[in-house]
């Protein structure tokens, strides 16, 4: 069978393949319910939480078949729809979460699924919503007077086949990346245990004393400050301050090379090497600036330190107080924290050591980024004719 561009295929209003289930349930207070989720941006169809029918607070409920077609009244229109899993079923749903009946002699399910994931099709349910901010819903009598490009359903297979083989590829490449990520991670906590198991220990305040260089503020001048993300993710720029708007808050220049903690988040990983790119920066009294001895450490090897279980708890012990901004590393509590002094030579080995497994990491975010753009891509051609 010859194979039919876009232009050829039927178009059927959405109302003609998908019919919408009617298919109640009542609870019973004294039985347990799954409750079903739709992920934005067709990320899925997930289970939401497991409850008590007697915590529900109204007793009338949809019941979810396979492949079903669900959509979020209030969220069509940011790609909250896909099709209820088979892992799913006889889970339950409220009216805001209409539920169709896919006609499968005319529209394969496994086609909806990936058509639901186009751009276009968001498109289409940004067009069927209606309403004022933030009461915007989807309109179902619009929606399903839409119509769309449908193929026979021999070519419906086609497609499905081919985008599916490609889907199967695109995640076969990022179980390899993730596999490839843990091997890192596990080869540098390796290494790092070899290094320190029987290294000697040193206060922090000896190895890397806290540094400060405070700056005269001219009120026509210009401070970009530096920030620090949580979770050990390294700095990123603020926007610059006017000398005007720094007021009474006082600044303090960041070197490349320095140690830096954020004293209210260093408790959550917020703690980052200053890098090259970082020259020029500034950061308040909240950020603690550590300078190592050459002799005794590299900043590299200590930031290690602090993002390993044993650092980390070093950190929270050394942070007290609530939750957030109420948990404040104490600068003598950090230069107090004993930390793995190895040879220096043995710490410059294990840095060119990160260094190459950072280099690896960027490499993987790029590919990253290229096969997140590669599954819309090839969407976008199967669903236009071309694939």
């Amino acid at each position: 069978v010859p194979e039919m561009s876009a232009a050829q295929w039927p178009r059927v209003k959405l109302g003609e393949v998908l019919h919408r289930s009617a298919e109640r349930l009542s609870l019973s207070p004294d039985l347990m319910y799954r409750e079903v989720t739709v992920r934005l941006w067709g990320k899925g169809v997930t289970l939401r939480r497991e409850v008590l029918g007697a915590e529900i607070a109204s007793s009338d409920r949809f019941r979810c078949t396979p492949n079903q077609f669900i959509v979020s009244r209030i969220d069509a229109r940011n790609g909250a729809f896909g099709l209820i899993p088979p892992e799913l079923e006889g889970a339950i749903v409220t009216n805001d979460f209409p539920l169709f009946n896919v006609d499968a002699e005319r529209l394969n399910p496994r086609f909806m699924a990936w058509l639901c994931k186009t751009a276009d099709f968001v498109e289409l349910c940004k067009a069927a919503s209606e309403g004022t901010t933030n009461r915007v819903r989807l309109k179902e009598d619009t929606f399903l007077a839409t119509p769309i490009a449908l193929p026979p359903p021999d070519e419906q297979r086609r497609i499905v086949a081919r985008v599916d083989a490609i889907a199967d590829r695109i995640a076969a490449a990022r179980q390899l990346r993730a596999e490839v990520a843990e091997g890192i991670g596990h080869l540098l906590a390796g290494q790092f245990r070899d290094f320190t198991q029987s290294a000697p220990r040193k206060a922090m305040g000896e190895v890397a004393p806290l540094v400060r260089r405070p700056v005269v503020i001219d009120i026509e001048a210009s401070y970009p400050e530096l920030g620090i993300r949580s979770f050990g993710n390294g700095t990123f720029h603020k926007p610059p301050l006017s000398g005007s708007d720094v007021g009474t808050k006082k600044l303090f220049r960041i070197h490349p090379g320095d140690l830096v903690f954020s004293n209210v988040f260093a408790w959550e990983g917020a703690i980052a090497v200053a890098r090259p790119e970082n020259t020029g920066r500034f950061g308040s009294h909240r950020f603690i600036t550590c300078v190592p001895d050459p002799k005794l450490a590299t900043s590299s090897f200590l930031w290690f330190y602090f993002r390993s279980a044993e650092g980390a708890a070093q950190i929270q012990d050394a942070s007290p107080g609530g939750a957030g901004r109420n948990r404040t590393l104490g600068i003598e509590a950090l230069a107090g924290i004993p930390v793995p002094v190895p040879p220096i030579e043995q710490q410059r080995e294990f840095d060119a050591l990160q260094a190459k497994a950072d280099a690896l990491k960027a490499l993987q975010s790029e590919s990253a980024a290229e096969l997140g753009a590669l599954l819309p891509a090839v969407l976008a051609k199967a669903f236009a004719g071309e694939l």
